[in-house]
């Protein structure tokens, strides 16, 4: 509000210097935010070009290492094929830019809890460090399950399952494809711990609440894996049961750090 001895154009010297003073405090915030945020946003790029740059020199020997589970098989004399011109060149430059993300995930939520944590309260904090760890582990044992389990079943299904007369030849783009397709939903899957961990500690549910709803879960769980892998029963039941398991750990867990008092309540 202007003081009445003054016209608005011509405020007090110590007036105009604390309004000055305000919109610089109410600025500065923001500022130093937007700093911080640049700086892990860099160093978050700075980890996957780390990553991509050896993953796209030795792109060829990675690729050779991610079709081995379907060219075990193949049958003999049988390769993959590039219906595409520029494929052989693509494609393994798209292996390494899926690889760099992947393998830089653990650095880039580094960065983005250190952006947050300041602003989270000590019982957050508390929890959020083993909640982040674990989920980093736990999608990386969801590739690895992936890669280890589901593909060679899936391609042992696939190869006895071919008719007489067809030759199976698959495109090198096409198999990425499926191959990131289905580590991404593996790894997502093996989330489910966390998932229903944070569910409780937000207070959004309890234990014995999520507990009660196991029958639609476990029919949800039959229609993610649907959604979320090609269409042949072997991967949709490989997809489902492990995120029925990893749904009854989950409540497990949950039981483990939720306090009966505080489900009483």
């Amino acid at each position: 509000m202007s003081d009445p001895l003054y016209p608005d154009d011509k405020q007090p010297p110590d007036r105009e210097r604390e309004h000055d003073e305000a919109v610089d405090n109410d600025e500065q915030p923001l500022l130093t935010h937007l700093v911080e945020l640049r700086k892990r946003i860099l160093r978050a790029l700075l980890a996957i070009g780390i990553a991509f740059i050896p993953l796209m020199l030795f792109a060829n020997v990675v690729y050779e290492w991610v079709a081995a589970p379907l060219m075990a098989h193949l049958p003999p004399g049988v390769t993959m094929i590039a219906t595409e011109v520029a494929s052989p060149f693509l494609t393994p430059f798209k292996l390494a830019a899926y690889g760099a993300l992947i393998l830089g995930m653990p650095l880039v939520l580094h960065q983005i809890w250190a952006f947050v944590a300041p602003g989270l309260y000590l019982r957050e904090k508390k929890f959020a460090v083993p909640l982040l760890v674990s989920s980093i582990v736990l999608f990386y044992l969801g590739m690895a399950f992936a890669y280890f389990v589901v593909f060679p079943l899936a391609f042992g299904f696939f190869a006895a399952t071919i008719p007489d007369g067809v030759t199976w030849m698959t495109d090198i783009n096409s198999y990425l494809s499926f191959v990131i397709k289905i580590i991404i939903a593996f790894g997502i899957v093996f989330e489910i711990p966390i998932a229903t961990m944070l569910i409780v500690l937000a207070g959004l549910s309890t234990p014995k609440k999520i507990a009660r709803k196991r029958p639609y879960i476990v029919v949800g769980c039959f229609f993610i894996g649907m959604l979320l892998t090609p269409p042949d029963v072997i991967s949709q039941v490989l997809l489902a049961i492990p995120a029925w398991i990893l749904f009854e750990l989950g409540i497990l867990l949950s039981k483990m750090v939720f306090k009966p008092d505080e489900e009483a309540s």
